[in-house]
């Protein structure tokens, strides 16, 4: 006997499924597990790179562990002056603030912040691979292992011990709560050394590791943020009061036995000898002597570019993490004249994005232009970059035909063939009197957002000679743009949204304006509607129906400060800065509604849609990538034409699905009861598809983007 089970899906037969709201439930509260809470979004992938803050090496195999934003590059120091990317795949979820490498193993133990720790297996230095995580209550600074344990500085949780036998499962089997916040360690024997911030140094008994218990205690005159121990010495980066020489040769009572100061901010430390390399902040490497650890002296330094944040030592060079400007390795072979030999070029600060086709680009801070393969959502990697050096700062990009055009802060526009992804390069460029934060491109034209200097027109119909066309000063500082017919729409910053005729662009001039209540840093255009990001005034939605009089017709205030907005559907999906990413259903735009949001490691400064996925430029986070579950499984079908027809025979192993009244190709997702995609298909017409073939027994949904899900069975 066969039962055959027709769904068809339209809005005249729309109902709500009741286990569609347990999948976002179940979503959540999986998410919420992972300490990275969302509601009707799901994380897909992402390509995490940013800031450089953290570093280790491993002498043995001339390999280095740079720790950039969320994410850990693997390179190959065996020529100084060249160092050589040899891996990108070791991405976290939260933001690598710490690296210990165990060269016994060859494991890698990272301290990934909110995401707590990790541990991976570098035996091939080009396919790390991960064996297990941690996640613990805190925000995980820095980590140490000896032995099966590693002990690990939990901020305000302090002290944990994690048991590491099984990398595959590590759990946690003893604590210890420090006063301060814990973002140093160091073990040596049966002690735990801990820079405790505000509480200074803290030794810690752990030769009982399920019971450890404090030993002894030493304050700084500054925050201690990291330490290393050597000998009899443990040696505290103390902030502004430098370098301090704590004598532990009696635990249970350290004290100060000298101290050196520094330029700046002293960050990190590594001990070589009878020499310790301070991490100095904006003040690059500081060279101490200890051989006199009572009277340490400065014997040398040398200024990075950057700001010094971390640094680690081998044979003859000491490498920096150099945060904006990325990996500088130094010859210290001479310590009073230390010199840069040679250095990486490693991502900055994701600040916009622009996504075409197969590949989303990243506007990213001082690194230029990042060219990011996406056909893999879960897996994306970088394919091609392109820095446009002289200390431009990368704001904005926007993709037109072979082109990408890059608002490039100070520079002006900068356009970069993209025609070959792996190698972008420079066509042609255009200095604006401002400093570009926007950029839209439409026919022949670029439209930048300029900042003080307003709106500038920019022909670029020749793409290697970009030249100035027109252009309308505004009354603020000129920060997001969006082009729409003849008109150009200005975020204004605090003199809210600027309407401009561009329909004869060499004379563009201002027909109308709206002066929200926040400041207007992005804008996006859908139909009669300006959406606008306006700062702690949330989104703001004008009606541009007549743009020589704009009005505004409904508001949300979002939880966190509106960035940038981007619009798809019926949902307006906002970068809400430190409180991630919100999508706000603005199918009534008079009575604007959050639907859901997720937070990405790190501030979100803007956002693009396409298709299902949401891509989020999460400044030190780089790209981070979701699925709108709102969109793919529960939006409503607003269009009476739209058909989704799934046929199912429940004792056969297949299911037929048919689409009509809808752009093709599409996409088709199968999720299971907890969110998850377990089978996709690519419909290009109106001919039945079939598919879960290979799914085993249970209950599943099919979802198409704008179509409501539609529940089916598999029984065998």
């Amino acid at each position: 006997m066969y039962i055959l089970l027709f769904l068809t899906i339209s809005l005249q037969a729309y109902n709500q499924v009741p286990e569609n709201i347990s999948i976002r439930e179940s979503t959540m509260e999986r998410l919420s597990g992972e300490r990275f809470d969302s509601s009707n979004m799901k994380f897909v992938g992402n390509w995490p790179f940013g800031s450089s803050r953290a570093l280790t090496v491993d002498p043995a195999r001339e390999l280095a562990f740079s720790g950039l934003g969320g994410g850990v590059y693997i390179l190959d120091i065996s020529d100084p002056a060249n160092p050589v990317k040899l891996s990108e795949k070791i991405h976290t979820r939260g933001i690598v603030m710490g690296l210990f490498y165990e060269e016994s193993t060859q494991r890698l133990y990272i301290a990934a912040g909110d995401a707590g720790l990790e541990i991976w297996n570098v035996a091939s230095s080009s396919n790390p691979e991960k064996l297990g995580s941690y996640a613990t209550n805190g925000y995980l600074y820095e980590v140490a292992v000896s032995g099966g344990y590693a002990y690990v500085a939990d901020a305000f949780f302090g002290l944990r011990v994690i048991d590491i036998s099984t990398p595959s499962s590590p759990s946690e089997v003893g604590s210890f709560d420090t006063p301060g916040s814990a973002e140093g360690i160091a073990v040596s024997g049966s002690y735990a050394y801990v820079a405790d911030a505000d509480s200074g140094l803290r030794v810690i008994d752990i030769s009982t590791p399920s019971s450890p218990s404090e030993a002894g205690s030493c304050y700084t005159p500054a925050r201690a943020g990291n330490v290393v121990v050597s000998g009899s010495y443990a040696y505290v980066a103390a902030a502004d009061s430098g370098l301090r020489v704590i004598d532990i040769s009696t635990p249970s009572s350290p004290s100060e036995a000298g101290s050196c100061a520094v330029d700046d901010y002293a960050e990190d430390i590594a001990v070589s000898g009878s020499y310790a390399y301070v991490a100095d902040g904006s003040a690059g490497l500081r060279i101490i002597d200890i051989s006199t650890p009572s009277s340490p002296s400065d014997v040398g330094s040398h200024y990075t570019v950057g700001s010094a944040r971390s640094v680690a030592v081998s044979g003859d060079y000491a490498y920096v993490a150099d945060w904006s400007f990325g990996f500088r390795v130094i010859d210290v072979s001479d310590p009073s004249s230390p010199s840069e030999v040679g250095f990486y070029i490693t991502p900055h600060h994701a600040e916009g994005i622009a996504v075409s086709g197969d590949y989303a680009y990243v506007a990213d801070g001082y690194s230029g232009l990042r060219v990011i393969d996406i056909s893999a959502p879960s897996s994306p990697s970088e394919v091609g970059f392109y820095d446009t050096l002289d200390y431009a700062y990368a704001y904005d990009v926007a993709i037109s035909g072979s082109y990408a055009y890059l608002a490039d802060g100070n520079y002006g526009l900068r356009v970069i063939e993209i025609s070959n992804p792996s190698s972008p390069s420079k066509a042609g460029s255009c200095d604006t009197p401002g400093n570009s934060y926007g950029i839209a491109v439409s026919g022949s034209y670029a439209y930048v957002a300029d900042g003080g200097d307003g709106l500038r027109v920019i022909d670029i119909s020749n793409p290697s000679s970009p030249s100035e066309a027109g252009s309308c000063d505004t009354p603020g500082s000129a920060g997001g743009i969006a082009v729409s017919g003849d008109y150009a729409y200005v975020a204004d910053a605090d003199s809210g949204l600027r309407v401009i005729d561009i329909s004869n662009p060499s004379s563009s001039s201002e027909v109308g304006s709206f002066d929200t209540p926040g400041f207007a840093r992005g804008v996006a255009v859908s139909g009669d509607y300006a959406y606008v990001a306006d700062g702690y005034s949330g989104l703001r939605v004008i009606d541009i129906s007549t743009p020589s009089s704009p009005s505004e017709v409904g508001s949300y205030v979002t939880s966190g400060y509106s960035r940038n907005v981007a619009v798809s559907d019926n949902y307006a999906y906002v970068a809400d800065g430190y409180l991630g990413l919100r999508i706000i259903d603005i199918s009534t735009p008079s009575s604007p509604s959050e639907v859901g949001f997720c937070f990405p490691p790190s501030y979100a400064y803007d956002v693009v849609v396409s298709g299902s996925y949401a891509y989020v430029a999460a400044g030190t986070s780089g790209l981070q990538m979701y699925e709108n579950i709102v969109g793919g499984l529960n939006e409503r079908d607003r269009d009476k034409e739209k058909v989704l027809k799934v046929t199912q025979n429940l004792f056969m192993e297949a299911v037929q699905v048919e689409v009509h009244g809808t752009a093709l190709p599409v996409t088709l997702n199968i999720y299971d009861v907890t969110g998850r995609i377990v089978e996709k298909a690519v419909i290009y017409n109106s001919s039945p598809v079939t598919v879960g073939s290979d799914l085993t027994p249970g209950i599943y949904f099919v979802g198409i983007n704008s179509f409501e899900s539609v529940k089916i069975e598999k029984l065998r």
